[in-house]
């Protein structure tokens, strides 16, 4: 096995400087996508890297994790020896493990919460509610049943969020999974109509993407290992921008959303927890706003080599293969040792 179990740790350094780049070069729906899945393969890699070494580590030791049929002095003998990196290991592999649980937990938890408060609302796509508190996200999972005549009603009192055609249109063509937009009448207040309509179309985006996916992916990966920490931060940032694109393609109007998430972001306090993508959650709004005012970015899927984009991007695909090998190799390696036994 030797170093190759170990690589797996530190490769995720090959993927810090794309974070960066790729969220300022590359279009924010092909970032979102490039950083997720690096994350979610160098996480992968990391934590069986530590359940490696915690085998490793205790093969001689009383109540070793292998098979029955291992468990012969003989065959446990084979195998390589590392008592203090398996202890190490045992020590971060619990950490790891209590600290998915506390998010997975604290997800639900939140969910619950947010699902609770919509208990009494109209049903629809819209969620409304009476709150002085500025904000607005998205709630995906959320089925929607056949409206009722007070939802119609509701709707018609927030008609001005719908009024332009080409959003009706829209939501009735991509048909948006179950999901709403939930949004405080604070947060309403404080846009005009055309603002409302961008609000409406970057939360909309949110929920037809699956964001939450990508965050909840990143956030979990970085709780394996720190060093993938940047790549959570830029995913987060990243998430936003490819609804605010996605907002300003279906408005027409890039000003007018660039607008609404400054007026949002003086008054909004955020989401109720980060794996929910909100309309100005915190991060640096300025520099979605100097993008909205900027021309819309090129849909490129893949940057070129001679680039420093490009460089980042190869260098970090390079080390995630180089992690996933180095996995693959040690623990093939490890099983082949201890199933063939003494020689």
């Amino acid at each position: 096995m030797g170093v190759f179990v170990l690589l797996p740790l530190l490769l995720p350094l090959t993927a810090l400087p794309v974070a960066r780049l790729a969220e300022r070069h590359l279009h924010p729906r092909v970032a979102t996508r490039l950083l997720s899945a690096l994350a979610a393969v160098l996480a992968l890699c990391s934590t069986v890297c530590l359940g490696l070494l915690v085998v490793v580590g205790t093969v001689q030791l009383p109540g070793h994790p292998l098979p029955d049929e291992w468990a012969e002095r003989e065959t446990r003998t084979t195998a390589p020896y590392e008592e203090a990196a398996g202890k190490a290991a045992v020590v971060a592999l619990l950490a790891v493990a209590v600290s998915w649980s506390t998010a997975a937990r604290r997800h639900r938890r939140v969910r619950r919460r947010a699902e609770h408060a919509l208990a009494g609302v109209p049903d629809g796509e819209l969620a409304v509610l009476t709150d002085e508190a500025a904000y607005a996200y998205a709630l995906p999972g959320v089925r929607d049943r056949p409206p009722t005549a007070r939802a119609r009603a509701r709707r018609v009192r927030w008609s001005s969020v719908l009024s332009r055609p080409g959003l009706r249109r829209r939501s009735r063509r991509t048909g948006i999974p179950g999901g709403r937009v939930v949004v405080s009448t604070a947060m309403l207040a404080c846009l005009d109509d055309g603002e409302r309509a961008a609000l409406l179309a970057h939360e909309r985006a949110h929920l037809a993407g699956h964001h939450h996916r990508y965050l909840l992916t990143v956030r979990f990966a970085a709780r394996a290992n720190p060093l993938l920490r940047p790549l959570r931060s830029a995913v987060a940032y990243t998430t936003e921008r490819w609804a605010d694109e996605e907002a300003a393609r279906v408005t027409g109007e890039r000003r007018v959303v660039a607008r609404a998430i400054g007026k949002a972001a003086l008054v909004s306090r955020g989401t109720p927890t980060p794996t929910l993508a909100g309309f100005a959650a915190p991060g640096p709004v300025p520099r979605r706003v100097a993008a909205l005012l900027e021309p819309a970015p090129s849909p490129v899927s893949w940057p070129s080599v001679f680039t420093a984009v490009g460089l980042a991007a190869w260098a970090a695909a390079a080390g995630t293969l180089g992690s996933a090998l180095s996995s693959a190799n040690a623990t093939v390696t490890l099983f082949l040792v201890l199933k063939a036994g003494p020689l």
